[in-house]
C-alpha cells in the first residue's frame, strides 16, 4: 500500500471546506478542490472515496456530537419526576440550549455547511431531525406530567410542528447571518422565552 503524503489530508479538508461553503455541495468540484490542495482527484478518492465522503468527513463529527448532546439533554430532563418537569421545563430548556449554542459556535464552519451547503447529502434534513426529536419528547412530557396528548382543539400536533420548526430555524439563523457568539446567546435566550410563553399561552397552561 502506498504511503500517504503528510499534510495532504489536511489541505484537502481545508480546501474542500472553502469550496463547499462557496458553492454548496451540489456545485462543488473535486477537481477544483484537488487543484487548490495541490494534489490529484485520485488522492481525494483514496482518502474519502467520493464527494459525499469528503463532505461527511468535514461535517459529520460536529453533527453527530450535537445530536448526541441534544438527545442527552432530552433524556436527562425526562428522567426527572413529573413535578420537576412541570416546574423546570422553561429554565432547563433555556440553560441547555445555550450550551448547545456554544458547541455550535465552537464548530462554526461545520454548522454553516450543515445549514447552507448540505443539499444533496444525507445531512440536508438535519434541522428537520432535531424538530422531530423535540416533538417526540414534548408529547412524552405531556403524558408524564398528566397533560393529555393534545392540550386543546387549538394546540394540535400540526401547529406544534410549525412552532418548533420556526424556533429551530430561528436558532440557526444566528449562524446563517454570521452573528457573534455573544449576540447569538442573547437573541436565542430571548427567543426561547418568546417560544415558551407562546406555547404555554396557546396550550392554555
Amino acid at each position: 500500500m502506498a504511503k500517504q503524503i503528510e499534510g495532504v489530508y489536511e489541505r484537502i479538508m481545508e480546501c474542500a471546506k472553502k469550496e463547499f461553503l462557496e458553492k454548496g455541495y451540489s456545485d462543488a468540484s473535486l477537481r477544483m478542490i484537488a487543484a487548490n490542495a495541490d494534489t490529484s482527484t485520485q488522492s481525494i478518492y483514496v482518502r474519502f472515496q467520493d464527494k459525499a465522503g469528503l463532505f461527511s468527513a468535514i461535517v459529520e463529527p460536529a453533527a453527530a456530537a450535537f445530536k448526541e448532546q441534544f438527545c442527552k439533554v432530552q433524556e436527562t430532563f425526562h428522567a426527572f419526576d413529573p413535578e420537576t418537569q412541570r416546574r423546570e421545563v422553561g429554565k432547563y430548556s433555556a440553560d441547555e440550549m445555550l450550551k448547545l449554542v456554544d458547541y455550535m459556535y465552537d464548530h462554526f464552519d461545520a454548522f454553516r455547511l450543515l445549514l447552507d451547503a448540505s443539499y444533496g447529502t444525507k445531512f440536508q434534513h438535519f434541522v428537520d431531525e432535531l424538530v422531530s426529536i423535540e416533538e417526540a419528547y414534548t408529547w412524552k412530557w405531556m403524558e408524564v406530567t398528566g397533560v393529555g396528548p393534545e392540550f386543546s382543539d387549538t394546540m394540535t400536533r400540526e401547529l406544534y410542528h410549525m412552532m418548533v420548526t420556526a424556533y429551530y430555524e430561528g436558532v440557526f439563523e444566528t449562524v446563517r447571518h454570521g452573528m457573534s457568539r455573544e449576540n447569538a446567546r442573547k437573541y436565542i435566550s430571548l427567543m426561547g422565552k418568546y417560544h415558551h410563553a407562546g406555547f404555554m399561552a396557546i396550550a392554555e397552561l
